[in-house]
């Protein structure tokens, strides 16, 4: 069981989709931590759904949800496929959940699932997930203004929760995140990867999945470097999936 009841986060799809699952052990709660370095346990996210699923033997349901920006699927077993009896395609939805993840798929834990019968209603929910982003902007803002000024995390997480009430968790999410953003920054991996793929090509190219083993980078970072190559123009892809040296 999880200690505490985490806070629902008012969520876009694609914060959800695109974001990092991190795993806890114990009795902290995984979460997801978003490209702007907000750690969401429990999502709250209003969409269409655009497709559904069930087992015939009643242990397992799905539906597929999408606002817009991404598509995301809301899974649930044994007794909670209650939750999703009554949905349908083409019904507009509000979820409640857990954010969990399976073979690299971000997808929800429904706690509650409701149709949505006002039309303002996503309307609502957008400006409630804008708001949220806009506060958490704020909370870096402070952050990074006054990191440089406290050599300990530790003081500097004290004086940030007393004097603007900023989470001690959430400096310490931010200013982890910030220091390994400036260690991509001075590190250049192109040439590595550049240097594998003329290793590797006998004339037809390199498949990224190989590529990606032999480099030994992390996913994010080898992902990153790939698409600085490609528009850069030093790399092109001959065929979806095979990376050349131009």
């Amino acid at each position: 069981m999880e200690n505490l009841r985490q806070p629902t986060i008012p969520s876009r799809i694609i914060d959800i989709t695109k974001g990092k699952f991190i795993q806890q052990e114990g009795m902290q709660p995984s979460y997801i931590l978003t490209k702007l370095n907000q750690k969401i346990s429990r999502a709250k996210i209003v969409g269409t759904v655009i497709d559904k699923f069930s087992r015939e033997d009643s242990n397992y349901s799905v539906i597929t949800i999408d606002d817009t920006t991404d598509s995301l699927r809301v899974k649930a077993f044994r007794e909670d496929i209650s939750k999703l009896e009554n949905t349908e395609i083409g019904d507009s939805v509000m979820v409640i959940g857990k954010i969990r993840e399976y073979n690299n798929e971000n997808y929800i834990i429904p706690e509650i699932v409701k149709k949505i019968e006002d039309p303002n209603y996503e309307s609502f929910h957008k400006l409630n997930v804008l708001k949220t982003i806009l506060e958490h902007k704020k909370i870096i803002k402070l952050i990074e203004k006054n990191k440089d000024n406290f050599t300990d995390l530790k003081e500097l997480k004290k004086f940030l929760n007393k004097k603007h009430n900023i989470d001690e968790d959430t400096t310490e999410t931010v200013v982890l995140s910030m220091e390994k953003k400036q260690e991509k920054k001075e590190k250049d991996y192109k040439p590595i990867v550049i240097k594998k793929i003329e290793e590797l090509d006998k004339g037809d190219g390199v498949k990224v999945k190989i590529l990606f083993t032999e480099c030994d980078l992390k996913e994010e970072i080898f992902q990153e470097v790939v698409n600085e190559l490609l528009s850069d123009g030093i790399c092109f892809e001959p065929k979806p999936g095979i990376l050349r040296v131009v």
